[in-house]
């Protein structure tokens, strides 16, 4: 291999393109809605290049991956507004819910789909997930959402599965509800529920009721839970005992249910099972022949597999090669675990792990690369100290090139990247939007903040009430700690976010001076306008981060980096999606139109048909090629790429 070339961090050539991060989607990935029969697996797949589609994939070992639906189809629901669980398979038939009407829709071999769900009165306004069928294979369970003008009710629905019965509710009297699972023979079924102002890792209750032959639920009652106690997917064991997660110990740990009602813990251990339920359809844990317990775990931000046994006295690791599985999907064929993960060095990846030979496989993998992986940075697990001492982790990944080097005793731009939720976690599998950076000489650290997951409840408390303060002193001082590391440019450090990670940005801004750019993909700039325009799934979540509105009215306007554009110095890159339901389009106008009155070097790039969370590909490369270009200019390093450079309000004469 010939000699690295000598050249400035943030100029190398790199081998990442804006149009293959497009490709990938959003941070997420594009692989989702894992689903197994005894002859076929079916998956999600979101298309950025056909404007974030979620098209709907079968693979056989016979015939590799296939797309089961015309252009027009998109597998992919909008209850809470995050969706998840749109897909319910059988060995004949396969159930999704449509994106654009939100009604559920049967496939049969040789059939176009056809929907078993009623047209409802205004467009999409019944919304359909997370899906159980019953075992005589003519109703499905399924969480239920109804728009009524500005009510919206949830509910749990019986739905004929040939769409020759009108759905029936189940139950309702919860403000939400999730997991509803059938024991194996369907007499019984156990579900989620939560209420307002409590969010599912909050506070969540576990119930169980009889499943009558005409349909009604009979005495339901509750098994666990709480208004400080997060219960995570029930499921039945084959022999139909009824397991759970639970944060009741601190850590999301798995219990069973015994005979007289009393719950056993099966694997005390400082470390998750649970995680944020932000979508629906999750699975983190599956039960294999002999009553063994296959179960993922997350441990100092990394995720591990492992078999226990019924009674949880015997644990082995098993060796997946995998340290993220994102979304949550693990599931069993009757021979093989599948989930959805991968590691520093694989895309996430739909992949099969043989139980018996202890060997993973990858079937599928999201992107194709065909990076050297010289030119691949590698996380390092990254824990520092906060504010007051407390501790905060996060993933920092070094600048990296196989064609070039840095001239010796330089140190990269940094870039700090805070992830959305805020209530989520940053994930380790590659990331091609870190590549991205990483490949042109950028430093990156991804923080897992005060209020993240994977923890502890006791880490994940730390941001009640204090939103925009631990998180945003969290994300400051993993800059400062590099930078004094030497790993770092204190004279050159970059703060992005999306959403939740958008407010972070933001207010870094507001109130500490150690950014020289940054960047808000969607972010919360008003939290008076959040809190009084916003979803049910999140109408309350800011009573718990903030404290109650409009009780609470001066600390939202004390935490609002609009009511502090007077500090703002840094000049900022905002994204924003028209058709945003979550952060509305008038949070980043407002934001624009005041740097633009005191006029601070910005830019509003604003798309037609995004919501919250970019899907298409052409307007995810716009935005990494326009972020590129912005830093470019503000920090005064050229760049190796031909982008034409973008028009900066009060930088570039008018």
């Amino acid at each position: 291999m010939p000699p690295r070339a000598v050249a400035p961090y943030g100029t190398w050539q790199s081998p990442v393109s804006a149009s293959m991060v497009a490709s990938a989607g959003t941070s997420r990935g594009t692989l989702e809605e894992l689903r197994l029969t005894r002859q076929a697996a079916y998956w999600v797949e979101i298309r950025p290049e056909e404007g974030g589609r979620s098209a709907l994939i079968r693979w056989t070992a016979a015939r590799g991956a296939q797309s089961l639906l015309l252009p027009e189809y998109s597998a992919c629901s909008r209850l809470h507004e995050y969706g998840g669980g749109s897909l319910v398979v059988t060995e004949t038939a396969q159930f999704f819910v449509n994106f654009r009407d939100q009604r559920m829709y049967r496939l049969d071999p040789g059939r176009s789909p056809y929907p078993i769900t009623p047209e409802p009165d205004e467009p999409a306004s019944l919304r359909y997930a997370d899906g159980e069928i019953t075992p005589d294979g003519r109703h499905i369970v399924a969480v239920r959402e109804q728009h009524r003008g500005e009510t919206v009710v949830n509910d749990l629905a019986l739905i004929s599965t040939t769409g020759e019965a009108v759905p029936r509710s189940l139950l309702e009297g919860h403000d939400f509800f999730a997991f509803p699972r059938l024991h194996p023979n369907g007499k019984l079924l156990a579900w989620t529920t939560w209420d307002h102002p409590n969010m599912p890792w909050q506070g969540s209750r576990l119930w169980v009721a009889g499943l009558e032959s005409d349909g009604r639920l009979s005495q339901p009652h509750r098994i666990a839970g709480g208004d400080e106690e997060s219960i995570f997917q029930p499921s039945w064991s084959p022999d139909g005992r009824l397991h759970f997660v639970s944060d009741r110990s601190g850590w999301w740990n798995l219990y069973a249910l015994d005979s007289d009602g009393s719950a056993c813990l099966l694997l005390p251990i400082e470390a998750e099972v649970g995680l944020p339920q932000w979508g629906l359809g999750f699975s983190r844990y599956v039960f294999l022949p002999g009553g063994e317990i296959a179960c993922l775990i997350t441990r100092e931000g990394m995720d591990e597999l492992c078999l226990l046994s019924p009674n949880g006295r015997r644990v082995e690791w098993l060796p997946t090669g995998l340290t993220c599985c994102y979304p949550p999907q693990l599931r069993w064929d009757g021979t093989h675990l599948w989930m959805i993960g991968g590691s520093p060095s694989l895309p996430q990846s739909i992949v099969r792990f043989d139980v018996e030979r202890r060997q993973p496989q990858v079937v599928h993998c999201s992107i194709t690369l065909g990076l050297d992986a010289q030119d691949v940075s590698r996380p390092e697990h990254f824990t520092f100290k906060s504010a007051g001492g407390r501790l905060a982790h996060a993933f920092y990944y070094p600048p990296r090139s196989r064609r070039f080097r840095a001239p010796i005793h330089d140190t990269p731009p940094l870039l700090v990247a805070s992830h959305g939720g805020p209530t989520s976690a940053a994930h380790s599998f590659l990331l091609l939007w870190i590549q991205y950076w990483t490949s042109r000489g950028l430093a990156v650290v991804d923080v897992n903040y005060g209020g993240s997951s994977g923890y502890g409840r006791g880490f994940r408390d730390l941001l009640r009430g204090q939103w925009g303060v631990v998180d945003v002193e969290d994300c400051v001082q993993a800059a400062v700690a590099l930078a004094n590391q030497g790993r770092a440019d204190g004279n050159r450090l970059i703060i992005r976010g999306g959403s939740a990670g958008g407010f972070t940005t933001l207010s870094a801004l507001a109130f500490f001076r150690v950014f020289s750019a940054a960047a808000s993909y969607y972010g919360v700039a008003d939290l008076e306008l959040l809190a009084r325009d916003t979803h049910k799934f999140e109408a309350h979540y800011l009573d718990w981060l903030i404290g109650p509105y409009p009780q609470a009215k001066a600390l939202y306007r004390a935490r609002s980096p609009i009511h502090h554009l007077d500090r703002f110095l840094t000049p900022v890159i905002l994204f924003q999606g028209e058709d945003d339901r979550v952060v509305p389009p008038s949070q980043a106008e407002a934001l624009a139109a005041a740097l633009s009155a005191r006029r601070i070097p910005h830019l509003l790039m604003k798309f037609a048909g995004e919501g919250h969370g970019f899907r298409n590909a052409d307007n995810l490369r716009r935005c990494y090629q326009a972020e590129l270009s912005f830093y470019s200019r503000i920090l005064g390093f050229p760049m190796a790429d031909a982008l034409d450079p973008i028009p900066v309000l009060h930088l570039d004469p008018m």
